[in-house]
């Protein structure tokens, strides 16, 4: 469990934030804003833009590589310039309360499942975005391996019919 510690704003003003294990600094927010806009750029150009040696560009992204910082690079893909249009749909499951873990983890194996997060609001919830080649294989993956998991008391599939934003969080400098 993090540390909690408090920082002292203007003398009276205390402001609690959680002690990080792997804390970055200017100089790591920095690359990894960077990396984010594009990750091709050579440890030179990001030295260059940073204000650093490329060598020292090189040893932040390793040590952010090997703490977990950094998960992986990949590429993005317009899948409608490549001729597909897969159906996504947003998936909210109603479980029994003590199967909810269960089910949640059972449905991040699934590789139609793109996203699954758990919201306590008035029940547990488990939220997931599932997407499938067509809505045959969408209402299939659905009745034959979500509906059956035990704990499942109800699905209510929500399809996405336009998407107006698609971005990943992305690291503000």
């Amino acid at each position: 469990m993090p540390r909690m510690t408090n920082v002292v704003l203007l003398g009276s003003e205390t402001m609690t934030r959680r002690k990080r294990r792997n804390p970055v600094d200017e100089l790591d927010i920095g690359i990894l804003h960077a990396l984010q806009q594009n990750a091709r750029q050579t440890y030179k150009e990001l030295g260059t833009h940073l204000g650093v040696a490329h060598s020292t560009v090189y040893d932040r992204i390793r040590r952010l590589e090997n703490q977990g910082v950094i998960k992986k690079y990949t590429a993005l893909v317009d899948l409608e310039k490549i001729g597909m249009d897969p159906i996504a749909a947003i998936m909210t499951v109603f479980t029994v309360p003590h199967e909810s873990e269960k089910v949640a983890a059972k449905l991040a194996e699934a590789d139609e499942v793109l996203e699954v997060s758990t919201s306590l609001s008035e029940e547990l919830l488990i939220i997931a975005k599932v997407t499938a080649e067509d809505r045959d294989k969408l209402h299939a993956f659905i009745a034959q391996k979500v509906a059956p998991l035990p704990g499942v008391l109800r699905i209510r599939t929500s399809i996405v019919t336009r998407k107006y934003k698609d971005e990943l969080f992305s690291i503000r400098k």
